[in-house]
């Protein structure tokens, strides 16, 4: 067992995405027992309240709001974040989390593989759209979820317009993608005392492969049942680098288990290449 995260964050103020189930809404319970006010950043209202509701019960502390957000939709990720930064209230922590695993290729509604729009996309544009309320809160912290189930991702056809699609190519490529684009972050952010870091929380008992869909999804959602973590322990390694004095001015760095990882794709040239991809699929929703 790992031990007890040693942190008071009476005063600071978190944001997690996808926090109305899983390892989201674990970190934003644990966040909230270190005396964080946590906004909670869901697509549903009706998940969204339960959370807070659940939170608020097993941790009292009262502090905890619902930010509705689509992940997958720039307009939505644009209104919310006009929405938070209207509040004028500090932001100390981002956490990255929502994604999606689709066995099927999907659009989004402005027509973008909705794998990557969530996954990478969202990411990329909620964090930008951010990023300078996070540097006025300094020090601030980012946190990434990624995987270690990553690789294949192909610049030149990130949306599988031209190779077959496949659930796991597309899961994959946009883990890699979420390294990447850590990793060029953290160079931009280099001097302002915000980090940005991502991680592997482990194969968790979640019901993000069962909503996948095909074949492939209830197979790894009875895998990760069988043999994956539970929830609270894939959430202890998001929780600790959003929290832990132990990390603080830590940026770059890939981490599992509370652990350091070496990562294989660091490659500054193809991480510029991504940021630009990135920066020209959400050109107008940065406005």
């Amino acid at each position: 067992m790992v031990g007890a995260i040693a942190a008071d964050l009476s005063g600071r103020t978190c944001l997690v995405t996808g926090a109305s189930s899983g390892i989201g809404k674990q970190t934003a319970l644990e966040l909230a027992r270190l005396g964080a006010r946590v906004v909670l950043a869901c697509r549903s209202a009706e998940r969204g309240e339960a959370a807070q509701s659940e939170i608020v019960s097993a941790t009292g502390n009262s502090a905890i709001e619902v930010l509705l957000v689509d992940l997958a939709d720039p307009g939505s990720i644009r209104g919310s974040a006009s929405a938070f930064l209207e509040t004028d209230q500090a932001l100390h922590v981002l956490v990255n989390n929502a994604g999606i695993w689709s066995t099927r290729r999907r659009l989004s509604r402005d027509g973008l593989e909705l794998t990557w729009a969530t996954n990478v996309l969202g990411y990329f544009l909620l964090t930008e759209l951010l990023l300078e309320r996070l540097k006025r809160s300094a020090p601030a912290r980012i946190v990434n979820v990624a995987s270690e189930r990553a690789g294949e991702l192909d610049l030149s056809d990130v949306q599988f317009e031209r190779r077959p699609y496949s659930g796991v190519s597309a899961y994959s490529q946009s883990k890699q993608a979420d390294r990447m684009w850590t990793w060029a972050l953290a160079r931009r952010l280099e001097g302002s005392r915000v980090t940005a870091n991502a991680l592997h929380p482990g194969m968790v008992r979640t019901s993000i492969f069962r909503k996948g869909g095909g074949l492939l999804g209830p197979v790894a959602a009875i895998y990760s049942r069988l043999f994956g973590l539970s929830v609270p322990e894939g959430a202890d390694t998001v929780t600790w680098l959003a929290a832990s004095p132990e990390v603080e001015g830590v940026s770059g760095r890939f981490w599992s288990r509370r652990k350091e990882r070496a990562c294989r794709f660091r490659d500054p040239q193809a991480e510029e290449k991504l940021w630009q991809l990135c920066t020209s699929m959400t050109a107008g929703s940065r406005t």
